[in-house]
């Protein structure tokens, strides 16, 4: 037998992806994940061209920053900022001015959205307060960036609190697949997250929910996550690998394997072919530059530029060095709105 194997799930996703724009089901998703390291290349340029098709090829640019960092009192194992482990972060508050100079930093990258994250159970009537006099500041700065939130689980009250603020767009992670969950948090379930998300669908906001790769779980909980992900039907998907955080339970886990991040970067376009699929946490541990471009030309199409929250990203000029060398326009504010 000569020439190249023939993987009868790329040829899958070029028929009913690529050409219909229909996702992969889970089967298939973990069908991805269990390619062999040299059907990689193929792979990726599979998902590259769904992500062309049926995204185009411009690239979403987000800043982030906490206003409130550590302290939180969940006990998600992967996360320095819980109150219940011995991880060096403590919990501080950033002030309004220092939202405004934040949010101004971010535009000024060429970024179109600039999310306020807060690491809390949920919000109580301080933080919403906060929030809302971080919006009204940052706009009286003449700073039009886009402004998402993440603040934790919400009642109906806040959803409809959040929209009044003019939060075009809140982030809540389901983290992992639901199976996972009870190994990588104790404190609330997965259905809790779940009915946030919802319920901010519901409202109109854009739901931006993903999660992070390389906590322990099997391929099969992999592709598991990515099917749960496409039933929530989210406008984008923050994918996250794991960096071990020292005092956590997941502190010494070993970070993903580059191919095996790669393989989840591509098998997760192809299970959300017309969704925002954004680099996020960790990838400079998991794939360094080259993996970074690759998983550019894999499927991703929108990036968090700068630092995370308790971690340490590439250099903003960096990141929008790279999408120019590889002729990714970065999307235009007007495009988003």
């Amino acid at each position: 037998m000569s020439g190249m194997p023939t993987y009868d799930v790329i040829e899958t996703a070029r028929e009913q992806v690529l050409a219909n724009g229909v996702g992969l089901d889970e089967a298939d998703v973990l069908r991805c994940l269990e390619l062999p390291d040299d059907a990689l290349d193929e792979l990726l340029d599979v998902a590259h061209q769904v992500r062309r098709r049926w995204c185009g090829d411009a690239v979403e640019v987000e800043g982030i920053v906490s206003v409130k960092t550590g302290g939180c009192p969940e006990d998600c194992h992967f996360c320095s900022q819980s109150g219940q482990f011995t991880s060096p972060v403590r919990a501080v508050w950033l002030d309004i001015p220092g939202l405004v100079t934040a949010a101004r930093e971010t535009r000024a990258t060429g970024a179109t959205e600039f999310c306020i994250v807060a690491a809390v159970r949920g919000p109580d009537d301080r933080l919403l307060g906060q929030v809302r006099d971080a919006i009204e500041a940052i706009r009286a700065d003449g700073n039009d960036v886009q402004i998402a939130c993440s603040l934790g689980m919400l009642t109906p009250a806040q959803v409809e609190t959040l929209v009044e603020m003019g939060v075009h767009r809140y982030n809540h992670n389901l983290e992992t697949a639901r199976s996972y969950f009870p190994s990588v948090v104790t404190t609330h379930t997965w259905e809790e997250r779940w009915s946030t998300l919802e319920l901010v669908r519901d409202a109109g906001m854009e739901v931006c929910c993903g999660g992070i790769v390389g906590m322990g779980e099997t391929r099969a909980q992999r592709a598991e996550f990515a099917a749960q992900l496409a039933a929530l039907r989210p406008d984008e998907v923050p994918l996250n690998f794991l960096d071990p955080r020292p005092g956590t339970p997941f502190g010494d886990m070993a970070p993903l394997g580059p191919a095996e991040a790669l393989k989840t970067i591509a098998a997760f376009r192809l299970a959300l072919p017309r969704t925002i699929l954004r680099f996020a946490g960790g990838r400079e541990l998991t794939l360094g530059d080259l993996g970074t471009r690759s998983g550019l030309l894999g499927g991703i199409n929108a990036i968090i530029v700068g630092n995370y929250l308790t971690t340490l990203g590439r250099q903003p000029d960096e990141d929008i060095a790279l999408l120019g060398e590889l002729s990714m326009p970065i999307k235009a504010l007007s495009a988003a709105l």
